[in-house]
């Protein structure tokens, strides 16, 4: 029997990704997006490929009743929906509260309602904050640095309690700096990866804040679409009701990593590899280093990461070349 999967935020980054995947493994999907950072254009392929299995329904995760729409049948819920973001939520913290945190609150209780099996949903390495350790390993936790990450803990927190009071099935991945196809260059909060790849294509020096020896677990998409395909297919009891770091495990500074990206984008534009790089102050909010434990997802999901940061980074590089 076919199953049926709604991805909310499905216009975006990660949702989109998650879309096709399913559609190209026979699962019929829902897709609730309410276009704030998502693009139609990332769904008008699958629009067209999947007019039978594909459903598109804009609406607003802060409306219960969208919520209500959207699960209507729905057998897992992969909930991406969110406003993304360390300095637009310091920038505006009230609506990346009423996003984030109201919105998780109403697709939980609408999925509770209509008895879906699975909740997983987009965690975050932000929730880490200050704690000094590394690798991070899920059970040890500093304080938040930003509204943000306030938000997506308490999703955690929220999961947690509809499991342990409603018996619903939930899984949050922490994501670490995802990257990939289609991942938005131009907008005002675009992701490090993104941004340097538009600056560097356009002969202009990405503006690194600090030294550049700050580090992140850079993780290449096809790494997060594993884990959610792990998440709501896994039959190990003991893999239910857990939160995941979702990442490769290797850390890169961001001196690093704009080298690997000259060095990548050089192959179609030699001049490139000679820009030279412009530093500006630390930027509020972000944490020094970001390195993933993998060991719990390995161990009850059976997780084995297919590509390496610099394996990603190549088809990123390409896909960027080809696409912006």
């Amino acid at each position: 029997m076919t199953k049926k999967v709604l991805v909310t935020g499905g216009a975006g980054f990660i949702g989109s990704n998650l879309c096709q995947h399913l559609l190209e493994n026979e699962y019929h999907v829902v897709c609730l997006d309410n276009f704030a950072t998502g693009k139609i254009e990332n769904l008008l392929p699958l629009v067209e490929k999947y007019p039978t299995t594909f459903q598109l329904i804009v609406g607003d995760i802060r409306n219960f009743e969208d919520c209500q729409k959207a699960v209507e049948g729905v057998d897992y819920v992969m909930h991406e929906a969110a406003l993304g973001s360390v300095p637009r939520s310091i920038k505006d913290p009230i609506t990346t509260n009423d996003v984030n945190i109201g919105g998780f609150l109403n697709m939980l209780t609408a999925a509770r309602d209509a008895k879906v099996k699975r909740f997983v949903y987009a965690a975050s390495s932000s929730t880490y904050g200050d704690s000094k350790s590394l690798p991070k390993v899920e059970d040890v936790i500093g304080r938040p640095l930003s509204p943000y990450a306030i938000t997506k803990y308490v999703d955690e927190l929220y999961a947690d309690v509809f499991a342990r009071t409603y018996g619903m099935e939930t899984i949050g991945l922490r994501y670490f700096n995802v990257f990939g196809r289609r991942q938005d260059p131009f907008g005002a909060y675009a992701a490090v990866i993104p941004l340097f790849v538009k600056k560097l294509m356009a002969h202009e020096s990405p503006l690194i804040n600090g030294d550049g020896e700050y580090s992140r677990d850079f993780t290449y998409i096809d790494n997060v679409v594993q884990m959610n395909m792990l998440a709501i297919t896994t039959k190990n009891p003991e893999a239910v009701n857990q939160v995941y770091n979702t990442a490769f495990g290797e850390r890169t500074t961001l001196n690093q990593l704009v080298g690997y990206l000259k060095e990548g984008l050089a192959e179609f534009d030699p001049k490139i590899g000679e820009i030279e790089i412009l530093h500006g102050p630390n930027r509020v909010g972000d944490i020094p280093h970001s390195l993933a434990c993998i060991d719990k997802a390995k161990n009850l999901l059976g997780y084995q990461p297919k590509y390496s940061m610099k394996d990603g980074l190549k088809e990123a590089v390409k896909w960027y070349w080809e696409n912006i």
